[in-house]
């Protein structure tokens, strides 16, 4: 697919854009001047759907919706493969929460498929071509709800599945894959960052059981400014949150951060 955007405007592709914070950050970019918006979505229909909401909301014209399963390496690397043009912003955003342990027909558990290697897969497979479209940016949409990472049994397959653990594990996973990568594509001029969004009245964050206090506009603000701001484009390993800069302490561990980078790359 190409855009065949004139000069001086710009691509973004938003993932999970279905969803309440996806969706608004999708329409908070289109909403910008000279931006193209990518939605890239598992169910086509819903995609379809955000996409014309988005076009009637803002009335940009340039947005464009991909069939993608995140939690699918083949799938993500086909969206790839026939990307043409360039790509400025990437924002990973899908995510899931089974309350149950499941595993994708790859038989990968799906809370880590899609939360960590989605995000993973989205940034591997495109980096060609963040690179040649530098200056260029990620955002991982992160939480602060992190954690109860174990490098030995990131599919739950020794301990005992719990959607909780799962979840922060995936959170924490993000953190540092963002670390991991900023310093691979820093040379290239390519920044990585990662940010909580708040807590947003969601599907997923039903399905964990918090009601959520923040509006889906309100929680796409963070990824939004790290995504169209100069110092989203002159930071990047960093963490935030409320347009801040937060202390990650995942983010310290250089071993534990390298470990998990081979460990995706095997899948």
């Amino acid at each position: 697919m190409n855009f065949n955007t004139e000069k001086g405007s710009k691509v973004a592709i938003i993932t999970g854009a279905t969803g309440a914070i996806g969706k608004a950050i999708a329409r908070q970019i289109a909403g910008l001047d000279s931006y193209n918006v990518v939605l890239v979505g598992r169910e086509e229909d819903k995609t379809r759907k955000a996409m014309k909401d988005i076009i009637a909301a803002t009335g940009n014209q340039k947005i464009r919706c991909e069939q993608t399963d995140l939690s699918s390496q083949a799938s993500i690397q086909a969206l790839a493969e026939r990307w043409e043009g360039s790509l400025d912003v990437l924002i990973n955003n899908a995510a899931a929460a089974p309350p149950k342990r499941q595993e994708t027909p790859e038989g990968i558990e799906l809370q880590f498929a899609t939360n960590v290697l989605g995000y993973f897969w989205m940034t591997q497979f495109f980096s060609e071509v963040f690179k040649r479209s530098a200056p260029s940016r990620v955002v991982n949409v992160a939480s602060t709800y992190a954690g109860d990472l174990d490098l030995n049994d990131l599919e739950f397959k020794r301990r005992r599945y719990n959607i909780h653990s799962a979840y922060r594990q995936s959170k924490q996973a993000n953190r540092m894959l963002t670390v991991a990568f900023a310093e691979r594509l820093k040379p290239f001029g390519v920044s990585v960052n990662a940010c909580h969004p708040g807590v947003v009245p969601s599907k997923l964050s039903r399905d964990m059981g918090a009601h959520g206090s923040d509006t889906p506009d309100e929680g796409a603000r963070t990824p939004v400014w790290l995504a169209t701001s100069p110092l989203g484009r002159q930071e990047t390993g960093k963490f935030f949150s409320n347009m801040k800069e937060s202390v990650c302490r995942f983010c310290e561990n250089e071993q534990a951060i390298e470990r998990l980078y081979i460990i995706c790359a095997s899948y």
